[in-house]
């Protein structure tokens, strides 16, 4: 029997910023018990405020994703709080805009160690707690980039695609299983997130991301229905990650010379550049007596809370009968005007 959604147990990853913070609330405004794991600890405050203001319960975890045994602690302090783990989001990741030549080895397995490995970690922890019942709902948030790299972006791209084979080797060892686990992909376009204010970056302007950009709130909410429907292996979210995968599927090497002229330019912005900004790839940004970036970034007057391709997402069974009853009516009219000649 599936737990109510406002008696909720929920984990989030990335919790103190961005999609991750925008998730927490998200889960909260139900009534859901939210563990919150992060590294920020100004960050995790502002996020456990958030949730308790929104009508949740908070439970701030210090952990640092690419650690297995902090995340495997942050599991058992969320149980012991609030009981079992229904929902696991993993969010959390880390990056850096660089062409490859000029990131370090240790950079790439930083980002690595976080971005893919701590994903795997957070399933672990997750599963070992949730076979036993032989329930619950990991949801790895994605992005158009696991299926398209993208120049500057290497360490992130191949991080995500990691995830994607990942989560569709375990879906595949679940289903055979026949468990009553469920894990589902959720890939997103760009998000005016916090990331571009605290990313290292090596780019002569400042990073922005790819327009069109859509707000965090957005994201959270094709989370929120994908944690509730996690029959389907994976949802795409925003205009932007439909046209780039299609245009991937049909002519990849024909998007890498468009990426080739245009990824340069359009992952860097106008603004002026702070060189001094804090960056998060070794320690937070928004460690104890930090800043709290809460969940979004500095793109908000370019982005958007609207996506009608997340509904077409969501509702593709409804869409292929509508289409199929267009379908057979058509067939039917087109025979009619036949017989009548």
């Amino acid at each position: 029997m599936s737990t109510p959604q406002s008696a909720q147990v929920v984990v989030v990853t990335g919790a103190s910023g961005g999609i991750g913070r925008a998730t927490a609330r998200a889960f909260a405004a139900r009534g859901a018990k939210v563990a919150l794991l992060a590294r920020g600890e100004a960050g995790l405050a502002g996020a456990a405020a958030d949730v308790e203001r929104l009508g949740g319960q908070a439970l701030a975890v210090p952990t640092d994703m690419a650690d297995p045994d902090q995340v495997e602690r942050a599991a058992s302090q969320a149980e012991a709080a609030f009981g079992p783990i229904d929902v696991w989001v993993n969010v959390a990741f880390t990056s850096v805009f660089a062409p490859f030549s000029e990131i370090t080895a240790a950079e790439y397995k930083r980002v690595t160690e976080v971005s893919y490995l701590g994903y795997v970690y957070g399933t672990m922890a997750a599963l070992a707690r949730m076979r036993p019942r032989d329930a619950g709902t990991i949801v790895q948030v994605g992005s158009a980039l696991a299926y398209r790299g993208i120049p500057l972006q290497t360490a992130y791209c191949g991080s995500k695609h990691a995830i994607q084979g990942f989560n569709e080797a375990l879906r595949c060892e679940l289903l055979h299983e026949r468990s009553g686990i469920r894990t589902t992909m959720v890939q997103m376009p760009a998000v005016d997130t916090p990331q571009f204010d605290w990313v290292l970056s090596r780019l002569p302007e400042p990073a922005q991301p790819v327009p069109p950009i859509y707000e965090p709130e957005l994201a959270a909410r094709a989370v929120l229905y994908a944690a509730d429907h996690p029959g389907r292996r994976e949802y795409w979210v925003g205009g932007s990650t439909l046209g780039t995968l299609v245009a991937n599927a049909v002519a990849p090497g024909l998007l890498d010379r468009y990426l080739a002229r245009t990824g340069f330019s359009a992952q860097q912005d106008d603004r002026p550049q702070d060189r001094d900004h804090p960056t998060n790839l070794w320690k937070p940004a928004d460690g104890r007596g930090g800043h709290d970036y809460t969940a979004r970034g500095s793109f908000q007057d370019r982005s958007t809370t609207r996506s009608p391709q997340l509904w077409a997402s969501q509702h593709h069974g409804l869409l292929a009968a509508v289409a199929g009853t267009g379908l057979l009516a058509g067939g039917a009219a087109l025979l009619r005007a036949r017989r009548v000649r």
